[in-house]
C-alpha cells in the first residue's frame, strides 16, 4: 500500500468514525499543489473527486485525463474564487462548484448551463466567520439574494460551504460549522424544501469536528498528498 491509499483510507476510516452519517459524505482529494502522478494514485486508492481552486489549471489537468481510460469516472469540483468570465470554461464539464459568493456568478452560471443543455449543481459559499480574508457570502448579504438565487433554474443549489479560520481553539470551529448547519436547515425550510442536502466544510486541520457536526463533503489535501 502506497502512502497516499494509506492516507485515503485513514479518512475514510474517520468519516465512518466520525460522521453520523458516513453514507452521505464525499471526500474531495484538493489537487492545487499536486501532480499528475499523486492524482492517478489517489484515483487508485477510490477517491474519484478532485478539487481545484484555478481555471486554468483545472482545464490542463482534465486535458491530460481525457487521453486515459478514466476520463469518464472522474468527477470536478471548482473550490476556488470563480470570476464571472472565466466560467465559460468550465461549464461544459464540471460537477460542481463550491464558491458561489455574489448572485451575478449564480447568474452566469445558469447562463451558460442553459446555453449548452445542462444543469450544474453549486453551493452558495458563506463567510460564517466574518473573517475579512475570506470570500463567500455574509449571512445578511444571502438572505438579501436568496429569492433571486432559489428561482435560477439551470444550477441546481445542493448547499452551502464554509471556511472555518484556522485556530487551535477547536469550540470556536465547532460554533462555526453548526451555525452553517443550522442555516442551511432554515434555508431549506423557507425557500428549497429540503433540497439542500451538502455541506462543504472542514479541510486537513479541522474535518473530524466538521464531521461530527454534519458535513457531506471534505476538501482534504496536506493530509492525502503530503
Amino acid at each position: 500500500m502506497n502512502q497516499i491509499e494509506q492516507n485515503i483510507r485513514e479518512i475514510k476510516n474517520d468519516i465512518e468514525r466520525y460522521s453520523k452519517e458516513p453514507e452521505k459524505v464525499k471526500l474531495v482529494a484538493v489537487t492545487k499543489y499536486t501532480g499528475l502522478e499523486e492524482m492517478e494514485e489517489a484515483f487508485k486508492a477510490g477517491n474519484p473527486i478532485f478539487g481545484e481552486n484555478r481555471v486554468q489549471v483545472i482545464r490542463d489537468k482534465k486535458e491530460h485525463f481525457d487521453t486515459t481510460d478514466i476520463k469518464d469516472d472522474i468527477k470536478w469540483h471548482f473550490i476556488g474564487n470563480l470570476q464571472k468570465n472565466k466560467v465559460k470554461y468550465i461549464i461544459d464539464y464540471i460537477d460542481m462548484v463550491h464558491s458561489v459568493n455574489k448572485l451575478s456568478l449564480a447568474k452566469e452560471l445558469d447562463k451558460r448551463a442553459g446555453g449548452i443543455g445542462r444543469k450544474v449543481d453549486v453551493l452558495l459559499e458563506v463567510n460564517v466567520s466574518g473573517e475579512e480574508s475570506k470570500e463567500g457570502y455574509t449571512i445578511d448579504n444571502l438572505y438579501k439574494e436568496i429569492e433571486e438565487l432559489s428561482k435560477l433554474s439551470n444550477i441546481r443549489i445542493k448547499g452551502l460551504m464554509t471556511m472555518a479560520p484556522y485556530s487551535e481553539d477547536s469550540e470556536m470551529i465547532r460554533d462555526f460549522f453548526k451555525k452553517l448547519k443550522n442555516l442551511k436547515d432554515e434555508l431549506n425550510g423557507s425557500h428549497f424544501e429540503g433540497q439542500m442536502t451538502e455541506l462543504s466544510m472542514g479541510m486537513t486541520n479541522d474535518y473530524k469536528i466538521a464531521l461530527e457536526e454534519g458535513a457531506t463533503i471534505i476538501r482534504i489535501g496536506s493530509k492525502i498528498f503530503s
